[in-house]
């Protein structure tokens, strides 16, 4: 009688724990089309016709939200994104004047070697991710402002002439696809999951956890620089400001998508989707409606801590690397 009560007890845990989950994966799906229904009513329809300029914001965040989506997945943390933008949109400015190709490709390696930079502290020396990543945004922001300190960092001409639409949804939809596929269908994928749901078992596995971190780490500070050529393409130069919060509306965005703070298998690729056009509906709908940034703010982070609390995985919270 009590083993049938037991397992009566066990079904009914795991009914309620798979409809939890049912719930966790469609509320950012829910969120993202009541934000929008919401914001087009208060703005009377302005919303949807003004679809095109709100989402010419999404492609940078998109982007750069991948290569930290990677590093999360294996429980790290990367303040330092938005310092690796604004670094890397400094050389694209700066080589495009040469060569256009050649400006791609150095943005690249910047916010790779940026990005090996944070690898070699976090794996060699031991230090908690989150604790250089915001060494180096300290760092390089200092730098950045020291090289835009007498004028703005102009890119050519044509750099400029490629900020249309299809160069930079054609980009964005070359990084997401291959990151996806990347993610869900190979090994890299699995390895990541299985460091941030626990390395000391994914060493037993066979998986070399080290020089997994440091690639993540290069690759993700590589993403941006590539995200840095899309934003220079958009802006055409870089001010002191450059790349200024992007860390924090990469951080928000990929929780609004549902992503786990402590990353592991809960981890699902389509959270840099959603997160990233949930930010940007929920951005440009607040600035639509008039609200002052302060305002703007406080209605965000009031968002991310209800995002936070319902995605937290409170048994792994603790194992942040």
């Amino acid at each position: 009688m009590a083993d049938n009560v037991n397992v009566a007890s066990k079904e009914e845990a795991l009914k309620k724990r798979s409809t939890m989950q049912l719930v966790r994966s469609l509320l950012p799906i829910a969120g993202l089309i009541i934000i929008f229904i919401v914001f087009n009513t208060l703005t009377k329809g302005r919303m949807l016709s003004k679809l095109s300029m709100a989402m010419s914001s999404v492609y940078v965040t998109m982007i750069a939200s991948t290569g930290v989506f990677f590093a999360m997945t294996m429980g790290g943390l990367d303040f330092s994104q938005g310092s690796i933008l604004g670094m890397a949109s400094i050389v694209v400015c700066l080589v495009s004047k040469t060569s256009i190709p050649l400006a791609i490709v150095a943005g690249i390696a910047t916010g790779a070697a940026i990005g090996a930079i944070n690898g070699f502290f976090y794996v060699n020396r031991k230090i908690k991710s989150f604790i250089v990543t915001i060494c180096t945004m300290f760092l390089f922001r200092g730098i950045i402002k020291y090289l835009t300190s007498n004028a703005p960092v102009q890119g050519s001409a044509k750099l400029i002439m490629l900020n249309t639409d299809r160069v930079k949804i054609i980009c964005t939809l070359v990084i997401v696809m291959i990151g996806f596929i990347a993610f869900h269908f190979t090994k890299f994928g699995l390895s990541l999951k299985a460091i941030g749901a626990g390395e000391k078992a994914a060493k037993f596995a066979g998986i070399h956890t080290n020089r997994m971190k440091f690639f993540v780490y290069v690759l993700s500070g590589a993403i941006t620089g590539f995200a840095a050529f899309i934003n220079s393409i958009k802006v055409g130069s870089v001010t002191a400001s450059g790349g200024n919060q992007v860390e924090t509306q990469i951080l928000i965005a990929l929780v609004l998508g549902g992503m786990p703070i402590s990353g592991g298998a809960k981890a699902r690729f389509i959270n840099v989707i959603i997160g990233s056009l949930l930010y940007v509906v929920l951005s440009s709908g607040l600035n639509m409606i008039g609200l002052s940034t302060q305002a703007q703010q406080l209605v965000q982070g009031v968002v991310f801590l209800v995002f936070v609390a319902v995605f937290a995985d409170r048994e792994s919270l603790a194992v942040i690397k």
